[in-house]
């Protein structure tokens, strides 16, 4: 599946809520597919981007492994569905987007639960979320960049 549909199918789930194990697995989903696509963007890329995009395989992957892999139902694994990047500057601004709500959602989960453990693994996630945006970010000043356009337009 193309990956604007698969972010398109993450920020659905994670806006449609849920109890503190759906929304930490919801988010835990999107950490994944930013991982795929970063993976994804590596091999496949443009070349300006591929070692941001190693980057980013590494800092969502952190933030898959602080919250711990939930029990998903077979097939429903949306990272694994990735078949096609499609435009990287599109992907990549859907991404960006998608990690911002998912930090919103950990700032919500942490805000609303009571044990202490789930409290600091939202806020490690939250780290994750923010510097994998904030790559997310950086190469679509790179693509700015190879376009011509100064990166603080490109924004």
């Amino acid at each position: 599946m193309d990956a604007v549909r698969l972010i398109v199918a993450s920020r659905r789930a994670l806006t449609a809520g849920g109890d503190v194990p759906h929304m930490l697995a919801e988010v835990w989903q999107a950490q994944a597919l930013a991982q795929a696509i970063g993976s994804r963007l590596a091999v496949l890329g443009p070349a300006a981007l591929r070692g941001e995009a190693l980057g980013l395989t590494e800092l969502a992957g952190r933030g898959c492994g602080v919250l711990g892999t939930p029990e998903l139902p077979a097939g429903e694994l949306r990272a694994a569905q990735l078949t096609e990047l499609g435009d990287a500057r599109q992907t990549l601004v859907r991404l960006g987007t998608l990690l911002a709500e998912t930090g919103i959602a950990l700032v919500a989960i942490a805000c609303a639960v009571d044990d202490e453990g789930t409290y600091w693994q939202c806020v490690e996630a939250i780290d994750a979320a923010d510097e994998s945006r904030d790559r997310v970010l950086h190469m679509l000043g790179r693509l700015a960049e190879e376009d011509g356009v100064p990166a603080r337009e490109a924004g």
